[in-house]
């Protein structure tokens, strides 16, 4: 591990405003950061290429199944169709895009944020591509974008664990916020738990990748502890099963509503592209000293970075598997903070039971339930102390210091549930 002084400099990459912990002013937030040049063979196996496709494949699906709500921006990536995002557009530009057809669907102020997010829809004959370029030439300053849709970052199989007994699970009096799918509050692992919810006008719909993301945080019974078991959880659905759910657009709308909230650390394990909207939203967040923690992807290791955890200030988090090696689908690069594990994770399913869990989306709940352990409230220079402690109790993994793969190393082992613990006593 480096010195304290070598980790706080590093961290001030990451860390957002105090004197010595700068977020970058947000024209310098990048849109992409750059590819690994070189993937380390032993990081190859046969399988690879079926693990990090998983998450295309499914993006392909969705674009075929649902074409009449959903499209594929110039890159491939999903979007709701016919729909554009203007962030806090100037009185002008706006006058101008009413005036050559574009309807406006939407608009809200997210106070907690200061954004004023606008949804348009293009005039007709005109593609949603078309209608981006458009208004970018209108005005090259405004902030205009497609309302990418953004997926989980993992996968839950429908499989039972083996079985054994497990410790009784500790109780932490801590929030945490979850940015997901919805969760299964009748699950033995989440009962009478206090669970705050938002999105699909107050109904729960249960999803199975919100669940066990939930379960991980706070979730508790007789055979399974998450990290905060018994926390408060303050859970966002941003799908309610909807095809189109999972937008920059209701992603951004959640996050508003966790920092009214005051929740201090927020899980995402969800991915997708580089979206305006969302990096306005993460910056606010940041800079008013919450602590985003977001799943780095499992894309593969050569893939180019997914968001929000590529943004300035997140805390970008990486999966392990057996003998703390990184899972080969895991993405790389700077934007990789921490390491937790994320292979055979026994977690909640909806309706009862267990399953196992694979995938960097399960990693990040590990981490941000270690950070809401410390962080109650959110600060600027009270998260970045929060995230300074965990990262000098990382086990350093593959080159010294951080690295691209592992970043400050692995954090959170010893609190994996193993999926053997909960097969016997989970039916």
């Amino acid at each position: 591990m480096p010195s304290l002084l070598l980790l706080c400099g590093a961290l001030a990459l990451a860390m957002p405003a105090s004197a010595q912990l700068r977020l970058p002013s947000l024209p310098s937030l990048p849109r992409e950061l750059p590819r690994l040049p070189t993937v380390s063979p032993e990081l190859l196996p046969q399988t690879l290429a079926a693990l990090q496709d998983r998450r295309l494949a499914a993006v392909r699906e969705l674009l075929r199944r649902h074409a009449d709500q959903v499209e594929a921006d110039p890159a491939g990536q999903p979007v709701r169709r016919q729909e554009l995002l203007l962030v806090s557009p100037p009185a002008a530009l706006l006058a101008a895009a009413l005036a050559e057809g574009f309807v406006l669907l939407r608009e809200e102020t997210l106070a907690e944020l200061e954004i004023r997010q606008l949804v348009l829809r293009p005039p007709p004959g005109l593609g949603t591509a078309q209608a981006v370029a458009r208004l970018r030439a209108m005005d090259a300053s405004a902030m205009v974008d497609f309302n990418h849709l953004y997926t989980p970052g993992g996968e839950v199989v429908p499989t039972e664990p083996a079985a054994t007994a497990s410790a009784p699970p500790r109780l932490a009096p801590r929030r945490v916020g979850l940015v997901d799918g919805g969760v299964d509050s009748g699950h033995a692992a989440l009962a009478g738990l206090a669970l705050q919810r938002w999105g699909c006008g107050g109904a729960e719909r249960p999803s199975a990748h919100g669940t066990a993301v939930a379960s991980l945080l706070v979730g508790r019974d007789a055979v399974f502890a998450g990290v905060l078991p018994g926390a408060t959880l303050l859970a966002a659905d941003v799908y309610c099963e909807q095809p189109a759910g999972g937008s920059a657009e209701e992603v951004a709308r959640a996050l508003a509503w966790l920092a009214g909230e005051r929740v201090a650390v927020i899980n995402v394990s969800l991915v997708g592209p580089a979206n305006l909207l969302l990096a306005q939203a993460v910056a606010a967040l940041v800079r008013k000293g919450h602590l985003v923690v977001a799943a780095v992807g499992n894309d593969g290791p050569a893939a180019p970075p997914l968001y929000p955890a590529a943004y300035p200030g997140v805390v970008g988090v990486t999966g392990i598997g057996a003998a703390r090696r990184v899972l080969p689908e895991a993405a790389q690069g700077p934007q990789v903070l921490l390491a937790a594990p994320g292979s055979e994770m026994a977690v909640a399913r909806p309706g009862g039971g267990y399953a196992v869990a694979r995938g960097t989306s399960f990693a990040a709940p590990v981490v941000a339930g270690l950070l809401a352990e410390t962080l109650a409230q959110p600060g600027p220079q009270e998260a970045a102390a929060a995230l300074q402690q965990l990262a000098r109790q990382a086990v350093d993994l593959g080159a010294p210091g951080r690295d691209p793969v592992y970043g400050f190393g692995l954090v959170g082992e010893g609190l994996r549930v193993a999926p053997e613990r909960v097969h016997a006593r989970s039916r």
